[in-house]
C-alpha cells in the first residue's frame, strides 16, 4: 500500500488490505446519525471496529469524534454505542474526552441547554506504547505538607513535597469551529471539518514522529494536514469522489510528493 494516499473507497476494503498490526493512530469523526450529509454514506461500524483492532499495532490507538442525534426529545447514544462496539471488538476504552465547541452553531434546543460538545474517545489496544501529554503551568509553587486519611483522621507525612511546575491538562478541549477553525478556506467546502487544533493536539500526545497516522473517513483531508506537518507518515480512506477531490486540492500546496513512499 502506498503511505501520503488518500484511497477513494470504502475504509472497510482499505483496511482488508493492510498488514495486520500497522497502523500506530486512528482518528476520525464518522458520518453519525445523520448529522452530518455525507453522500448518503451508511457505515458498518462493527466491520470497522474489527478491522481496525486488527491493523492497529499493539499499544496504538484509535481517536473517535462521535455525537448524538435527538429524535422525538430523545438521545440516540450512538457515541456509547460505538464505544461499545470497540469495546466488544477487543480495544480498551482507554479515555473518553469532551471536544468542547467555544462557538457552536446558534440553535433553539427546546427544552434543553444549547448543545456545544462531542465525544472524543481513545480506544487502545492495550496500554498505549506513547503518550505525550499536553500540560500547563502551575503557578504555586511552595512546599506543601503530604498527608493522608486514615481512620482515625488526617495523619501528616514525614516529608514535603515541591509542587510540580505543571501538570496534565484535563481532558475537556476546547477549540473553534467553522471558519475559524482552519485558515484553509477551501476546507469549508466540506460540510463538517475538524479543528486542525484537535488533530494536532491528538496527533502529538499519542504518536512520535514517523509514525503512521490513518484516517477512515478523511474528508476535507485535515488529519493529512497535520500529520504531515507533524513529520507522521499518513495514509486515508474517503468514499466521497468529490471530497477526495477536494481533500486532494487542499493538500496540494502542503505535501510535498518526493515523501511518497510504499509499504
Amino acid at each position: 500500500m502506498e503511505l501520503s494516499k488518500i484511497y477513494h473507497e470504502n475504509c472497510v476494503e482499505t483496511l482488508s488490505r493492510m498488514p495486520d498490526d500497522l497502523l500506530n493512530m486512528t482518528i476520525t469523526s464518522p458520518p453519525y446519525d445523520d448529522l452530518r450529509d455525507y453522500n448518503g454514506y451508511h457505515f458498518p461500524v462493527e466491520d470497522i471496529a474489527a478491522g481496525l483492532f486488527a491493523k492497529t499495532k499493539p499499544g496504538g490507538v484509535v481517536i473517535w469524534v462521535v455525537g448524538d442525534r435527538t429524535v422525538g426529545g430523545n438521545e440516540t447514544l450512538t457515541s456509547f454505542r460505538h464505544a461499545i462496539t470497540f469495546q466488544e471488538a477487543g480495544f480498551n476504552v482507554h479515555d473518553t474526552m469532551i471536544y468542547a465547541k467555544n462557538n457552536p452553531i446558534p440553535s433553539d434546543c427546546g427544552k434543553r441547554y444549547r448543545q456545544s460538545f462531542e465525544y472524543m474517545f481513545c480506544f487502545s489496544k492495550g496500554q498505549p506504547a506513547t503518550f505525550n501529554p499536553i500540560t500547563q503551568p502551575i503557578k504555586q509553587g511552595k512546599a506543601f505538607k503530604s498527608f493522608r486519611i486514615t481512620k482515625v483522621g488526617r495523619n501528616d507525612l514525614a516529608h514535603d513535597h515541591v509542587a510540580p511546575k505543571e501538570r496534565k491538562v484535563n481532558n475537556i478541549f476546547y477549540y473553534n469551529v467553522g471558519t475559524s477553525s482552519s485558515r484553509d478556506k477551501i476546507a469549508f467546502e466540506h460540510p463538517a471539518i475538524f479543528p486542525e487544533q484537535l488533530v494536532e493536539d491528538q496527533i502529538n500526545t499519542w504518536t512520535n514522529v514517523g509514525d503512521l497516522v490513518y484516517d477512515c473517513f478523511m474528508g476535507s483531508g485535515t488529519t493529512a494536514k497535520v500529520a504531515h506537518l507533524l513529520e507522521r507518515r499518513w495514509i486515508g480512506s474517503e468514499i466521497s469522489a468529490d471530497y477526495v477531490a477536494l481533500a486532494q486540492k487542499r493538500l496540494a500546496g502542503v505535501i510535498d510528493k518526493k515523501l511518497s513512499a510504499s509499504l
